[in-house]
């Protein structure tokens, strides 16, 4: 171990020495004494180190700080001055020391992320000790990949507004998609909200998350999304009035019945089958519009399970919609839909489209 006094003349020797080579062999010897060993320097000496470095590490090659910057990544010693330095510095240089580098304070990492560019705060999201504020600055400037990346990372804790501003992103941007349903902390009603917008897989997940949520959490969600109410969907049909009157006609003589949005289909009333599907479902005429309209037979299963429908007359729906109907492996293919559903996941996600259409009429 180097003696006290030779600690320092290293030290010395460092801040005075102006030939490169001769700089990264020193380096190399203050690193190994200072970074290296916890044992062989007091805080004291490793601020001295700080304060040298701070004032040489500007004249030195890319490469000498790059091989620095992974030995301070690794250490436990005291040196925020030169993190932060190293942080600020070409990625090559920056990023082990922004991933791992306990000596970064939060007021670090935010300058880091206000200052710098998209490789920059990718490296921030892989670390293990992201706060909220982090998490905001993170999704207010990053790009898809690092907010994909930042969700993905488990322990990064996110807040509820932050979390919003992703789900809203996520509606144009399937990049987003797997990891905002696949976070662990994801709010439930806004994974409703992107349930339209995923893959099938996707919204099984979110299917599965529903299921076993707890019946306090589901309350809260639900809370959460009366404060959340989507937009309509697009402009009505031209024969959305005339479709109203027909209904009401239609319920003025009996309730509605399963059995009459078949014979709307099979009479190419649409519109009316969707406004009579809504009641019957008691979710958003809009919402109804759009799946008919997209032919989302996979959401369309989430709403008739959830409302108790028989599954053939899902089946017979789903046909009828798709002008498939004598069509019978794809008669099959739809009973296994429905089957796979599970009626309790359906219900408790049913019920984030009742508030909203509640939430709608209230206004």
């Amino acid at each position: 171990m180097t003696a006290p006094h030779g600690q320092f003349a290293l030290l010395l020797d460092l801040a005075k020495e102006t030939s490169s080579e001769k700089r990264r062999d020193l380096l190399r010897q203050v690193t190994e004494v200072f970074v290296e060993n916890d044992n062989a320097r007091t805080d004291k000496e490793a601020e001295l180190f700080d304060d040298i470095f701070a004032a040489v590490s500007a004249d030195m090659e890319v490469a000498v700080r790059a091989e620095l910057a992974k030995k301070i990544a690794k250490s436990n010693a005291p040196l925020s001055r030169t993190a932060r330095r190293l942080a600020l510095s070409e990625i090559e240089v920056a990023r082990p020391v922004i991933e791992k580098s306990r000596a970064l304070t939060e007021h670090d990492i935010l300058d880091v992320i206000e200052r710098k560019g998209q490789e920059h705060m990718m490296a921030v999201t892989k670390r293990d000790d992201i706060g909220e504020r982090v998490s905001s600055a993170l999704v207010n400037r990053g790009e898809d990949n690092v907010v994909a990346s930042l969700l993905e990372n488990r322990t990064a804790r996110i807040d509820r507004g932050t979390f919003e501003k992703v789900a809203e992103r996520a509606q144009a941007n399937p990049l987003l998609h797997a990891p905002f349903v696949k976070n662990q902390n994801a709010p439930l009603d806004l994974l409703n909200e992107v349930y339209l917008q995923v893959e099938q897989k996707l919204r099984r997940e979110i299917m599965r998350k529903f299921h076993g949520v707890a019946p306090g959490d589901l309350a809260d969600a639900l809370a959460a999304s009366k404060n959340r109410l989507s937009q309509a969907y697009g402009a009505l049909p031209q024969d959305y009035m005339a479709s109203v009157e027909y209904v009401d006609g239609m319920e003025k003589w009996k309730p509605l019945e399963p059995a009459n949005l078949t014979v709307m289909l099979r009479e190419n009333r649409t519109t009316a089958f969707c406004i009579a599907f809504a009641k019957m479902t008691e979710v958003d005429v809009t919402l109804v519009l759009r799946l008919v309209d997209t032919t989302d037979l996979d959401a369309i299963a989430m709403l008739a399970k959830g409302a108790g429908f028989d599954k053939s007359l899902f089946v017979t729906i789903c046909l009828l919609i798709a002008k498939d109907s004598a069509n019978m492996n794809r008669a099959q293919a739809l009973g296994q839909l429905y089957s796979d559903v599970s009626q309790a996941a359906a219900q408790r996600a049913l019920r984030f489209w009742k508030v909203r259409q509640s939430a709608k009429r209230a206004a």
